[in-house]
């Protein structure tokens, strides 16, 4: 591992149905919600399922840039 990089990074993790209806209409916000994963366990971006509360509803949450 090299020096000074850490295996357990901070992620955000953003509502993808809210992200899409707020192209066409206003939308009141976008849930987001802060986790950690493991670099090396998962390389790939996460995706979970998580409660949006603008969405009322459980919505597949994906990980975003920070």
């Amino acid at each position: 591992m090299a020096k000074g990089q850490k295996v357990r990074v901070r992620i955000l993790l953003e509502c993808s149905s809210c992200v899409r209806k707020s192209l066409n209409k206003k939308s009141r916000g976008i849930s987001r919600y802060i986790t950690q994963k493991n670099r090396q366990n998962t390389p790939s971006e996460l995706e979970l399922r998580k409660f949006c509360p603008y969405c009322y509803k459980h919505t597949i949450h994906g990980e975003i840039k920070n």
